[in-house]
């Protein structure tokens, strides 16, 4: 008894996966409005009814998307983080991590910065606190570089992680709708390295 139920778990996980990663690729092909409940069942192999056992509509869908995918790149940035020496080498990583995504994952890039936007129900109701944690990163990272003095006391950690996701937002929004390749992302990273990090360490500091 205890077997079958944790197979059926199982399945019902596996299930709830490829439902998300159909509604990915539909999203990203057809556009959020456009994308019909059927072609996302069909592309995850299930029966149209059993989308609605997982989620409650299109939009449901959507914001789960962009909560699991959230949690697994929050998950990564952490491991990557850990690696680094210094809060600088921090800040480096999260800005070319961040861009390296989009490349490493297009579909998923197109749905965050162009279809969650086409959502009612996300711009106006979700609270998103995934997100939130995504930006906390940046302000810890700016909190250690105070603590470790290099970076200047002055400069405030909220405003710096809105400043600097606001700018990765945007050049990742252009990347997706201009069809960019990956000498965008580069020189993209290295001018933001340049831009935020020497705005913000002390003078003397080797970045």
């Amino acid at each position: 008894m205890v077997g079958s139920l944790a197979e059926s778990e199982g399945q019902a996980s596996d299930k709830y996966q490829r439902i998300l990663e159909a509604g990915i690729k539909v999203f990203a092909r057809k556009g959020f409005h456009n994308a019909r409940v059927s072609e996302i069942a069909s592309e995850a192999g299930v029966a149209d009814g059993t989308i609605y056992i997982y989620f409650k509509n299109k939009d449901e869908l959507l914001i789960k998307v962009f909560e699991e995918s959230l949690a697994g790149i929050i998950e990564r940035f952490e491991q990557v983080l850990a690696r680094e020496p210094d809060p600088v080498s921090k800040l480096k990583r999260f800005i070319w991590s961040h861009l390296e995504l989009l490349e490493e994952n297009q579909a998923l890039a197109e749905v965050i910065q162009v279809e969650l936007r086409s959502s009612n129900k996300f711009m106006k109701e979700y609270v998103p606190a995934r997100f939130f944690e995504y930006l906390n990163i940046i302000a810890e990272i700016v909190r250690e570089g105070q603590q470790a003095g290099v970076i200047r006391p002055e400069i405030s950690p909220g405003i710096f992680k809105r400043a600097l996701f606001g700018a990765l937002d945007e050049l990742s929004l252009h990347w997706v709708l201009r069809k960019k390749g990956r000498d965008y992302l580069k020189s993209s990273a290295e001018q933001l390295c340049e831009i935020f990090l020497k705005g913000v360490v002390k003078e003397g500091i080797d970045i």
